[in-house]
């Protein structure tokens, strides 16, 4: 059975959202997200590199967030949640997967390092909100009409982007000048995998 160690906020909520929407059964681990268990000998021997979330299945281990969605969906998707490989969904199915970790949620904890920093990196800080704000104008200008960043259908690449708009949520900077944007947020965290997820 999937194991999935897991910290409420952190980004192990996408790999647990995914298994709810696949009903997939599996195990969450919930452990403390401190500096001080992270760096432990408990915690190291189940993590070598300290991170989190660490995904468990069958003999395998993997960190990373998204790397764990492609694993998933790859043993247990039956063709789900994701466009036929090779096709021009594919391709922008994995741009907006890639988008929602390195340009969107990169620029962000990066702002929020460096403004939880009293030393006051400040210029530093503004040079990374005005690069969320670049990203969810971004986001914004995609939807067009549609429901979901694909189209009308929801895929994992949702889930990715959802996790880091939740998180500009939560930092307060997603504005009302994003309507579509706030509107898609609101709508993934009305799906009952995204609640099972959001509360584990």
């Amino acid at each position: 059975m999937l194991k999935i160690y897991h910290a409420p906020g952190t980004r192990s909520i996408r790999p647990i959202w995914l298994c709810y929407e696949l009903d997939l059964p599996f195990e969450i681990v919930t452990i403390p997200f401190t500096q001080e268990y992270l760096s432990s000998v408990e915690w190291r021997a189940i993590s070598p590199a300290g991170k989190l979330p660490i995904l468990q299945d069958d003999g395998l281990t993997m960190f990373e967030s998204g790397a764990m969605m492609e694993y998933i969906l790859d043993q247990y998707g039956t063709e789900r949640l994701r466009p036929r490989a090779g096709s021009k969904d594919s391709a922008l199915y994995h741009q907006w997967t890639w988008f929602s970790e390195s340009t969107l949620a990169r620029p962000l904890g990066l702002n929020r390092m460096l403004r939880a920093d009293k030393g006051g990196e400040v210029a530093l800080a503004d040079t990374a909100k005005e690069k969320i704000e670049s990203c969810l104008n971004l986001v914004e200008q995609a939807f067009g009409d549609n429901e979901f960043i694909l189209g009308p259908n929801f895929s994992a690449a949702d889930i990715m982007l959802g996790y880091s708009l939740e998180l500009t949520h939560r930092f307060e900077l997603l504005k009302s000048d994003q309507p579509k944007t706030s509107a898609y947020l609101a709508r993934l965290k009305q799906r009952i995998a995204c609640k099972k997820a959001m509360a584990a």
